[in-house]
C-alpha cells in the first residue's frame, strides 16, 4: 500500500477559534489541478505495475491519497493517518487489500515546508517518504529526516546555478524576493552565499507570503520601485507569484530582468497569469523535459475519477468542464448541468496543459522506486515471496540502493542525502505573436561535471525584458577600466564603488582592478595609466643644444690653444718668448689641450670607462695646469732674487729643476687618482630618485673622498700659486709675469669656488654641464689671462718685442 499525500486546494479558509468549540476541519479553497495531475501521474505509475509480469510479479499495489490543502497541519495529521492506519473516510483505495493498513511509503508533498513537516513525523518510524518538487537543501540533512528521499535535485545545486548565471551576464546589483517558509528562505540563504563569493550584491532581499496583508505587499512593491538594481531573483512558489505580478500590474512595473527557480519559470498558469507581459524575457532553471510513454492519454482519461462519489472530485469536474450538478448547493439556473460523461476533448485549462511533466516523470518515479526496492526485498523473480514481513526500515534501505532505468532510458537512483543527480535547463521566455509564452532552452546545467563546465549556454539569441535583444545591465557601479582602481563607497556594499585613476608610476591592466601596481623602478605608467613604458634614459648628449654647445666650446679652447702654441713656436727666438720660459710655456699650453679635452669625457652616455677616465683625467690634466703655472710664478721670484748682488739662486732653479718641480707637484695627484680607482672607483649609476618619470644616467663618484682630495689638491696648488704670484706682481721689468699669473689664479678660484655650490644642488644632468662649465671657464682664463697679452706684443706690438724693451731699459720718456 502507497500513501498519497497532494494539494487539490491552493488555501484555505482563515477562521478565529473561540477555544469554545472544537475548531472545525478546514476549509479548502481555490482547487488546484496540479495535485490532480500529480494524483493521475502517482496512478498511472500504480496502474502499469500492476499489469507488469516483469515487476513485482503477483503482487498489487493500493493507495490512499490525501487532500492536504497546502497546509502544513493537515500535513502533518495526514501523516500519522496513513502511518497507523487511522484513515478518514476521503481515502480512496481501488480494491480490497489483505495486507496491513500501515503504508509502505509515501509519495509527496509537493512544497518543501510541508515535506519537512512530514518528514520529521514520519522520520522515527523509518516509513520512506519521496517528493517529487520539494527542493529545498534542507531536506537533505539525514540527522533531521532520515526517511525522506526526492526525485528532484536539492535547491543546494539550484541556488549556485543561479548564483554563476546571474554572474554569467554581468549582474551584480540584483534584487532577491522569495517565499516566506523553508523553500524560499533556505534556497535564497544558499544563493547569497554563493553570489556574495561571486562578487554579486543584492540591493533588497524581501519575503512575502500568499497570507501575507495588501500592505505588506505593498512594501515590496515600493521597494521594488525605488531600487536602481534592473534583475530580480525569485524563490517564489507558483502561487506566490502569481500574487506579486497581479500587484506589480496594477502599478505598471514593467521593465525588470527576471530570474526564477524551476518551481514556475516553466509553470504555464504562472504564463496565463501574466497578462502585462511582466515577466517577458524571464529566465531561469528548470527540470529537463521528460516524456512517459501513455501518461498524457492517462491522465487525459478523467471518467474514471468521477467513479468516485466524493464532494471533492464533484468539485473537480464542476471546475474542469464550467458545470454544475443538479444536485450540487451552488448551482443555478444560468449554469451548464453537469451530465458526468463530459468529454475533455477541446477544453483549455491548466489540467489539459502538460508543461509540467518533468514533474510528473518524478511522481512516476518515485512510484517505480518503491516498486524496484519491494522487487528487491521480496525477492521476485517469477513470483514474490509473500511471506517476508515488510520492514518500513529495510524498505528504506533498499529504496537508498535501488539503480535503474525508466522505460524511457533514464537513470534512477539517491546519493547518501536521499538526492537524485544536479541537471538543470535553461528556460527563456519568449513571447510568440499569438500572445503565448514560448519556453526555450537556451542552456544547460550539470553539477556533475567539472566547475568550468557546469553551465552551458547555446548560441542561441534570448529574449531579454521589455522584448530586448541586448542583455540588461545592472551593476551598482560601472566597471572601472584598466588605469583606475575602485574604492568602495562607505556605508554600502562591495558592488558600490567609485574609480580613482592610480597614482604616476603605478598601473592597472585590467578591469574592475582593486589595486593599482607600481611599475619597475625602470618603467613608468603611461598616460592612460594602464601600462609601464620605459622611462626615457637622461644624459647630457651631444645631440642636445646644450652638449652641442659645450662640446663646441671644448674645441674652441683647444683650437686657440694650438694656435697659441704654434704662434709661440713660430716666434719662440724672440724676446717674449724666451723671456717668459718658453720651456714651461709650451709644457703649460700642452696641459690646457688636455683640460679642454678631458671636457669632452664628461659628454655623451656615461659607461664604466668614461666614469674612471672623466675624473682621473680632470683631476691629473689640472694638476699639470696649475704646476706648470706655479713653476713659472717661482721663475719669477727666483729671477727677481737672481738680480741680487751676490745672489746665484738661479742655478738651483735652472731648466731641470722646473721640470722635477711640475713632475712633482703632480705626482701627488696622480697617487690620489690611483688610489681612488684602486679603491672605489666612479662608475655608471642609473639615478631613479631624482625624476619619477625618467632615469638619469650618471657617474657615481664612487669615493666622495677621493673626488674632494682631487679637488682639494687642486685649490691647494691654485691658492699656493696665487700667494706667491701675489708677492711677486711689484717686481721689476717687464718680463715679470706675477700680474697676470695672479689674476688667472684669481679667475680660477673665483670659478671653482662658485662650482662647489652649484654642483651640489645641480639635478641630474645639469651637475656634469656645470663640471664642465667650470673647467671650460678656468682653462679659458689661465688661457687668456697668461697668453693673450703676450700674443698681442708678437702680432700687433711687435716694436715692443726686444729684449731692451723686456729688460725696461731704454731711454728714459721725456717730459
Amino acid at each position: 500500500m502507497l500513501g498519497g499525500i497532494f494539494s487539490f486546494h491552493r488555501s484555505w479558509k482563515t477562521r478565529q477559534d473561540n477555544y469554545m468549540h472544537k475548531p472545525l476541519p478546514l476549509q479548502c479553497t481555490s482547487l488546484n489541478f496540479r495535485g490532480f495531475q500529480y494524483t493521475q501521474a502517482m496512478l498511472f505509475a500504480i496502474e502499469e505495475i500492476n499489469n507488469r509480469t516483469d515487476l513485482l510479479p503477483n503482487v498489487f499495489l493500493g493507495y490512499k491519497i490525501y487532500d492536504v490543502c497546502s497546509s502544513i497541519a493537515r500535513g502533518v495529521r495526514v501523516t500519522l493517518a496513513l502511518a497507523n492506519g487511522n484513515e478518514e473516510s476521503s481515502a480512496s483505495s481501488q480494491e480490497p487489500c489483505i495486507k496491513s493498513d500501515q503504508v509502505q511509503a509515501i509519495i509527496g508533498e509537493t512544497s518543501s515546508s510541508p515535506s519537512m513537516a512530514i518528514a520529521s513525523v514520519i522520520g522515527p518510524f523509518h516509513i520512506p517518504v519521496i517528493s517529487h518538487f520539494a527542493t529545498c537543501a534542507c531536506l537533505s540533512d539525514k540527522t533531521k529526516y532520515p526517511s525522506f528521499l526526492r526525485t528532484i535535485p536539492s535547491d543546494d545545486y539550484q541556488s549556485r546555478a543561479l548564483a554563476h548565471l546571474v554572474k554569467h551576464f554581468g549582474w551584480t546589483w540584483v534584487g532577491a524576493i522569495r517565499t516566506n517558509d523553508d523553500y524560499g528562505n533556505n534556497g535564497m540563504a544558499t544563493f547569497t552565499e554563493t553570489a556574495q563569493q561571486l562578487g554579486i550584491c543584492l540591493e533588497y532581499s524581501v519575503s512575502l507570503f500568499r497570507t501575507d496583508p495588501p500592505d505588506k505587499i505593498q512594501k515590496i512593491i515600493d521597494i521594488i520601485r525605488a531600487s536602481t538594481s534592473k534583475v530580480i531573483v525569485t524563490f517564489l512558489s507558483p502561487t506566490d507569484m502569481n500574487i506579486l505580478i497581479q500587484k506589480m500590474s496594477h502599478h505598471n512595473l514593467t521593465g525588470y530582468q527576471w530570474v526564477g527557480s524551476e518551481s514556475w519559470i516553466f509553470d504555464s498558469q504562472t504564463a496565463a497569469m501574466d497578462k502585462h507581459h511582466i515577466l517577458d524575457g524571464a529566465i531561469g532553471l528548470s527540470i529537463p523535459k521528460a516524456h512517459v510513454s501513455g501518461m498524457r492519454e492517462f491522465m487525459m482519461d478523467v471518467k474514471p475519477l468521477n467513479s468516485s462519489r466524493n464532494e471533492l472530485f464533484t468539485e473537480f469536474w464542476e471546475t474542469l468542464f464550467s458545470c454544475k450538478f443538479k444536485q450540487s448547493k451552488s448551482s443555478t439556473e444560468n449554469q451548464r448541468g453537469c451530465t458526468g460523461h463530459e468529454d475533455l476533448t477541446g477544453v483549455q485549462n491548466s489540467f489539459t496543459d502538460m508543461s509540467l511533466m518533468p514533474i510528473f516523470n518524478n511522481v512516476y518515479k518515485g512510484v517505480y522506486a518503491v516498486a524496484h526496492a519491494l522487487h528487491s526485498m521480496l525477492s521476485c523473480n517469477k513470483t514474490c515471496n509473500n511471506k517476508v514481513q515488510l520492514d518500513p526500515y529495510t524498505i528504506l534501505q533498499h529504496i537508498k540502493r535501488i539503480h535503474f532505468k525508466t522505460k524511457e532510458g533514464e537513470e534512477v537512483y539517491f546519493n547518501e542525502n536521499g538526492d537524485p543527480a544536479a541537471k538543470y535547463e535553461i528556460i527563456n521566455w519568449q513571447p510568440t505573436e499569438n500572445g503565448i509564452v514560448d519556453f526555450v532552452i537556451v542552456g544547460f546545467y550539470d553539477a556533475s561535471l567539472p566547475a568550468d563546465k557546469q553551465l552551458n549556454l547555446q548560441n542561441k539569441s534570448l529574449i531579454w525584458a521589455n522584448i530586448s535583444k541586448q542583455v540588461p545591465v545592472s551593476v551598482c557601479s560601472k566597471k572601472c577600466r584598466p588605469g583606475t582602481r575602485k574604492v568602495l563607497q562607505k556605508g554600502k556594499p562591495v558592488c558600490c564603488y567609485d574609480c580613482l585613476t592610480c597614482a604616476e608610476g603605478e598601473i592597472s591592466n585590467i578591469t574592475d582592478s582593486i589595486t593599482c601596481v607600481r611599475c619597475h623602478p625602470a618603467f613608468w605608467s603611461n598616460d592612460r595609466r594602464d601600462a609601464c613604458v620605459k622611462k626615457e634614459v637622461e644624459f647630457l648628449s651631444y645631440k642636445e643644444i646644450m652638449g652641442a654647445l659645450l662640446t663646441a666650446a671644448s674645441l674652441l679652447g683647444t683650437c686657440i690653444t694650438a694656435v697659441v702654441a704654434f704662434i709661440f713656436f713660430r716666434y719662440r727666438k724672440t724676446p717674449v718668448v724666451r723671456a717668459n720660459n718658453s720651456e714651461l710655456s709650451f709644457l703649460l699650453l700642452f696641459s690646457l689641450t688636455l683640460c679642454f679635452l678631458c671636457s669632452l669625457t664628461f659628454i655623451g652616455r656615461p659607461s664604466e670607462w668614461s666614469c674612471m677616465l672623466r675624473h682621473t683625467a680632470f683631476g691629473i690634466t689640472f694638476v699639470l695646469c696649475i704646476s706648470c703655472v706655479l713653476g713659472k710664478t717661482i721663475v719669477v721670484l727666483m729671477a727677481f732674487r737672481a738680480t741680487l748682488p751676490g745672489s746665484n739662486v738661479m742655478k738651483w732653479f735652472g731648466p731641470a729643476q722646473q721640470r722635477l718641480s711640475v713632475m712633482g707637484f703632480s705626482l701627488p695627484q696622480i697617487i690620489i687618482c690611483i688610489l681612488w680607482l684602486t679603491i672605489s672607483p666612479p662608475l655608471s649609476f642609473r639615478n631613479f630618485k631624482e625624476y619619477k618619470d625618467r632615469i638619469i644616467l650618471e657617474c657615481t663618484l664612487g669615493s666622495a673622498v677621493g673626488f674632494w682630495a682631487v679637488l682639494g689638491y687642486i685649490g691647494l696648488l691654485a691658492m699656493l700659486c696665487f700667494i706667491l704670484a701675489f708677492l711677486a706682481r711689484k717686481l721689476p721689468d717687464n718680463f715679470n709675469e706675477a700680474k697676470f699669473i695672479t689674476f688667472s689664479i684669481l679667475i680660477f678660484c673665483a670659478v671653482w669656488t662658485a662650482f662647489i655650490p652649484a654642483y651640489v644642488s645641480s639635478p641630474g644632468k645639469f651637475s656634469v654641464a656645470v663640471e664642465i662649465f667650470a673647467i671650460l671657464a678656468s682653462s679659458f682664463g689661465l688661457l687668456i689671462c697668461i697668453f693673450v697679452p703676450k700674443c698681442y706684443i708678437i702680432l700687433l706690438k711687435p716694436e715692443k718685442n726686444t729684449k731692451k724693451n723686456m729688460m725696461g731699459k731704454g731711454a728714459p720718456k721725456s717730459l
